[in-house]
C-alpha cells in the first residue's frame, strides 16, 4: 500500500435475524465520503426474508447468501471470500461508522507498514459511552474492552484520545490488511461468538504484527445488541461460549513454558467461576466425615454452573483440533509471551465480583505462579524541573518520551515541579507538584526516575533506609553548564553557585542505582564522578567489568516517525522569508554557552553573494518561566540591528515553538546550524537541537568540539568548522546550502542515521533496566564489603600523599622515594594499556 493511492475497503456486515439494523447500517456505510467502498453483506441463515429486503434496500450491496448459521466468524470470513479490497473492515450490523471512519484506519495502514490491523474507538449509539477504547487479557484466557459500558466523560482523555498498540481491536467495528487476514486462516470459526477478534488480535501480535489503536476512526454501537438477537441472556449459551472459548484462545497462544503454569489453574478457575455464580459447593454433597448419612436426593444445578462444567468438556472434544492450530500458530511466533505482557493491561485482576470465586483466584494465582508468568504492572514515577505545556524544552521532552517509552509496560506518572499547563494528551497521568507534595508520588512509586535538582526536593529518597529505586538522568552536566552561564556573576557568587551545583550531582550520584549519561563522552566523564565517589569498588569492577548495570549511554532521541507537515511553518509565519529563499534554521535556545555571534558575522559575510540566504532563530523566549534570560540573546539581537541584518537577514521568533509543531518549522528549512565557544562544557555537551535536524533530514552545520560533531564528520551529514571562524562557517553553510549535490548526498546518509536515535532505540538500556529493576549493588544491605567505607577526596587525597612523601623519605630518602613513584607509574601505565 502507498501513501498517495487510497486502496479499495471491502466492508463487511453480517445480517442476523431482523434485517432493520443492519439495513441502516448498511446506508450510513454507503454515504460516507470514501471513494474506493465496497460493501459485503452476509445474510446469515436469517430465513425470514431479510435478503430480499437488504437487497431492495440498499441496491448497490454485494449480498452473500449462506444456508447455515455460521456466527460472527464464518459470517465475517465468507464475507472476506468475496471481497476484492486490499483491506478489509468488519462492521457489526448494530453498529454505524463515523464520518471518518474509513479515512483514518486507511492513513494509519498506509503510514506504518507495521500495523496489520487498525481497532476504531467504538462509542455507544448517541456518543457518550464508551464501548471499545482499549483491549485487555486475563491471565484465565477472557479478553475483556476497557471502560466499556462506562460514560465517556468518566474514561481520561489520555486513555482514549491516544493512538497506542493493543491486544486486539473490537469485531463490532475494526481493518484488517487482507493479506494478513488470509494468511492467518481469517477468524477462528470454532468460537462462533465470543472472543474471535482477541484470538485473531493475540496471533497478529505473536507473528510480529501491530494492531494499532486509532482514535480518529470513530463507530457507535448498541453494546451486545447481536448477542441479545440471538439467545437470551438467562440461558447459560453466552456463560458457555465465554468460557469455552477463553481456554481455546489460552490453548492456541501461550507457549509451551506458560501454559504449563496457567492451563491446569485457568481449567480450576472456570469450576469455581461456575459453582459461584449457580451458589453451589461441596457441601451439598455432605462430604464432610462424620455428619450424618449421605444424601441421595439430586442436587439441583443452575444453567450457568453447568455452562462453566460444559465449556471444559467441550474444550476438551475440541483439543485435537486446536492441537493442530497451536503447532501452526508455535511455529510461526516471533514474538514472547513475555513482549505481549504490556498489552494484556492488567492481567491479574479476578474480573468477577463473586466472594467464592475470588478467594478461588487468589489460591490458584499464588499455588500456580501466575504472577511470575504474567508480571505485575511497577509503578514508575518520573519527575523533571522543567515546565510541562505545549511549548517544552529539552529536560521535559526527555522526560516526556521517557515516560511515554515506559507507560506500555508500567503504570507511570510523569511530575513537573513547575507549573503545568496545557499539557498535551498522553497514555499517562501528568501533573503538577510542588515539594511538599511530592511525599505522596514518591511513596506511591517503586521507581523514581529524576533529572536535575530534583532530588532535593524529595529528602525521603536520600534517607539510608529508602528502599526505592532511584534512576537519576544526568544527560545534563549541570555545572560544567554553570562555568560558562555564571561569567559575569561575582566570583564569590560564582563559586558559592558553583559548589552548590555539585553537591546536588554528588547527591544523585551518591544515591542512585542506575544512571543515564548521552554519550559515550559523557560515560567517561560521570565514570570519573563514580569513582571518586567510591562506587566504582574492585567487587563492583569484579562482578561487571563493562560498568553499564550501573551507568548506560541513554541519549536525547528523536520520533521514530518521520515529521509530517501539519501546518504553516516558518515561511508563513515570518514575514519577508519567501518561499525560494535559502533557510538557515537554529533549532532551540540561545543559551551564553552557543556562539550565536560568529553566525551572525557568517551570515553578514554570506549575503554579500548569496542575497537569498536568511537565518531563523526558532525561540529566542524559554519555555520554563525558571529559565533565566541570557545576555548572549540580547547581544545577538544587538548584532544582527548594528549589521542591518535583522527581519532581512536574520530573524528572531521571540515565542517558543509549540513541540508539537515544530516539524512544521524544521521542514521549511534547509540546513540546520549549531555553533558554540570551544570550552570544557562543549567537550561534554549533547546537542539536543541536532536531533531535530537528523529528524527532518536537514544537512548539519556545527562547530567542533563536541559529540555530535565528531558524528557529522565521521558519517558526512554536513560540514564541522573551527569555532569562532566566521570566514569558515560561511562558506560551511553556502556548501549545505546551494551545492545540491552535497547537501542530497547528506540528505541520503542522515535518514540512516537518524534511526540510531529514535527513542524506542534511545531507551532500550532503560526500558530493560526497570523491567527488572534492582538496587545498585552497593546498596543492598549487607553490602558493606563491595564498598570503601570513606572514599578520600580533594584536601584528604593530597594530606595522604604527603603522608606517604614523607614515610619514604624517611625509609629511604630520595632513592626510596623514586622508586615508589615509579612503581605507581607503572601500574598505572598497566591499568590504562
Amino acid at each position: 500500500m502507498t501513501q498517495g493511492a487510497l486502496p479499495v475497503v471491502s466492508v463487511i456486515v453480517v445480517n442476523f435475524r431482523g434485517a432493520d439494523d443492519t439495513i441502516t447500517c448498511l446506508r450510513s456505510l454507503a454515504e460516507l465520503d470514501y471513494a474506493r467502498l465496497e460493501i459485503i453483506c452476509v445474510d446469515n441463515a436469517s430465513g425470514t426474508g431479510d435478503a430480499a429486503r437488504i437487497r431492495a434496500a440498499v441496491p448497490g450491496v454485494k449480498l452473500v447468501e449462506s444456508a447455515d448459521n455460521l456466527g460472527f466468524a464464518g459470517g465475517c470470513n465468507l464475507g472476506a471470500k468475496h471481497a476484492t479490497g486490499t483491506v478489509l473492515a468488519f462492521l457489526n450490523n448494530d453498529a454505524r461508522p463515523g464520518r471518518d471512519w474509513v479515512h483514518a484506519a486507511v492513513a494509519e495502514l498506509a503510514a506504518d507498514p507495521r500495523v496489520g490491523a487498525v481497532a476504531s474507538k467504538v462509542l455507544d449509539w448517541d456518543g457518550t459511552g464508551a464501548d471499545f477504547v482499549d483491549g485487555g487479557l486475563t491471565w484465565f484466557g477472557m479478553g475483556y474492552k476497557r471502560h466499556a459500558g462506562g460514560p465517556l466523560a468518566d474514561v481520561p482523555s489520555a486513555e482514549h484520545e491516544v493512538a497506542k498498540d493493543v491486544l486486539f481491536g473490537t469485531g463490532s467495528a475494526m481493518f484488517v490488511r487482507t493479506g494478513v487476514f488470509t494468511e492467518l486462516g481469517g477468524f477462528d470459526e470454532r468460537f462462533f461468538m465470543f472472543y474471535e477478534d482477541v484470538d485473531l488480535g493475540w496471533r497478529m501480535n505473536l507473528r510480529g504484527w501491530r494492531v494499532r489503536y486509532v482514535p480518529e476512526s470513530v463507530a457507535f454501537h448498541r453494546h451486545h445488541g447481536t448477542m441479545a438477537a440471538v439467545d437470551a441472556p438467562d440461558t447459560g449459551r453466552e456463560t458457555f461460549l465465554l468460557e469455552r472459548n477463553a481456554l481455546a484462545a489460552l490453548y492456541k497462544n501461550l507457549s509451551d513454558e506458560t501454559l504449563a503454569k496457567v492451563l491446569p489453574a485457568a481449567l480450576a478457575l472456570t469450576v469455581r467461576r461456575a459453582t459461584a455464580r449457580g451458589e453451589i459447593d461441596a457441601t451439598q454433597l455432605d462430604l464432610q466425615r462424620g455428619v450424618g448419612p449421605v444424601e441421595t436426593e439430586p442436587v439441583a444445578v443452575p444453567r450457568t454452573a453447568l455452562a462453566g462444567v460444559l465449556a471444559i468438556d467441550q474444550f476438551v472434544e475440541l483439543m485435537p483440533s486446536l492441537a493442530e492450530s497451536r503447532a501452526v500458530e508455535q511455529a510461526a511466533r516471533v514474538r514472547t509471551d513475555a513482549d505481549l505482557i504490556p498489552l494484556l493491561r492488567k492481567a491479574l485482576e479476578p474480573a468477577y465480583p463473586l466472594p467464592r470465586y475470588l478467594d478461588a483466584h487468589e489460591i490458584l494465582v499464588k499455588a500456580f505462579g501466575i504472577e511470575s508468568v504474567f508480571g505485575q504492572r511497577r509503578r514508575v514515577l518520573v519527575i523533571t524541573g522543567d515546565a510541562i505545556t505545549e511549548r517544552m524544552a529539552g529536560p521535559a521532552i526527555r522526560a516526556w518520551n521517557i515516560a511515554a517509552s515506559l507507560a506500555g509496560e508500567h503504570e507511570v506518572r510523569l511530575v513537573t515541579v513547575n507549573p503545568l499547563a496545557d499539557p498535551p494528551p498522553a497514555p499517562f497521568a501528568v501533573s503538577a507538584a510542588k515539594r511538599r507534595d511530592l511525599a505522596e508520588p514518591v511513596e506511591w512509586a517503586d521507581i523514581v526516575i529524576l533529572q536535575g535538582h530534583v532530588l532535593e526536593m524529595a529528602p525521603q529518597l536520600k534517607k539510608p533506609d529508602s528502599t526505592k529505586i532511584v534512576v537519576c538522568d544526568l544527560y545534563d552536566p549541570m555545572h560544567l553548564e554553570l562555568l560558562e552561564q555564571g561569567r559575569g556573576v561575582p566570583d564569590d557568587q560564582r563559586a558559592a553557585d558553583l559548589v552548590g551545583v555539585t553537591k546536588v550531582l554528588e547527591a544523585q550520584l551518591e544515591r542512585g542505582d542506575f544512571f543515564l549519561c548521552a554519550s559515550e563522552r559523557q560515560r567517561l566523564f560521570w565514570l570519573g564522578h563514580l569513582a571518586a565517589m567510591g562506587r566504582l569498588s574492585p567487587r563492583l569492577y569484579d562482578a561487571d567489568p563493562t560498568t553499564q548495570s550501573l551507568l548506560s549511554v541513554v541519549p536525547f532521541g528523536l520520533s521514530p516517525e518521520a515529521p509530517r507537515r501539519t501546518g504553516p511553518g516558518l515561511r508563513a509565519n515570518v514575514p519577508g522569508i519567501a518561499e525560494t529563499d535559502h533557510v538557515v534554521l537554529w533549532a532551540g535556545g540561545v543559551y551564553s554557552w552557543f556562539d550565536p555571534l560568529t553566525l551572525v558575522r557568517a551570515i553578514d559575510r554570506l549575503r554579500e553573494r548569496r542575497g537569498d540566504v536568511r537565518l531563523v532563530f526558532l525561540g529566542m523566549k524559554h519555555p520554563n518561566p525558571e529559565v533565566a534570560e541570557m545576555d548572549i540573546g540580547a547581544r545577538t539581537i544587538r548584532l544582527a540591528d548594528s549589521l542591518g541584518l535583522t527581519g532581512k537577514h536574520v530573524f528572531f521568533n521571540e515565542q517558543w515553538v509549540p513541540y508539537g509543531e515544530r516539524q512544521n518549522w524544521l521542514l521549511d528549512a534547509d540546513c540546520g546550524v549549531t555553533t558554540h565557544y570551544e570550552h570544557v562544557e562543549t567537550t561534554f555537551a549533547f546537542r539536543t537541537r541536532v536531533l531535530d535536524y537528523l529528524w527532518s533530514g536537514l544537512p548539519i552545520v556545527t562547530t567542533d568540539g563536541d559529540a555530535f560533531a565528531d558524528l557529522v564528520r565521521a558519517e558526512q551529514l554536513g560540514v564541522v568548522v573551527p569555532a569562532e571562524d566566521s570566514e569558515a562557517l560561511a562558506d560551511a553553510l553556502e556548501k549545505a546550502l546551494y551545492d545540491a549535490e552535497f547537501a542530497a548526498a547528506a540528505r541520503d546518509r542522515i535518514a540512516e542515521v537518524a534511526q540510531r536515535f529514535a527513542w524506542p532505540r534511545a531507551l532500550e538500556p532503560l526500558v530493560e533496566f526497570c523491567r527488572d529493576p534492582r538496587p545498585a549493588a552497593d546498596r543492598l544491605p549487607g553490602a558493606s564489603d563491595l564498598t570503601p567505607s570513606d572514599p578520600l577526596r580533594g584536601a584528604e587525597i593530597v594530606r595522604r600523599d604527603l603522608a606517604l612523601v614523607k614515610e619514604y623519605l624517611a625509609d629511604g630518602g630520595v632513592r626510596e622515594l623514586a622508586k615508589r613513584v615509579g612503581g605507581r607509574v607503572r601500574k598505572v601505565a598497566r591499568r590504562n594499556g
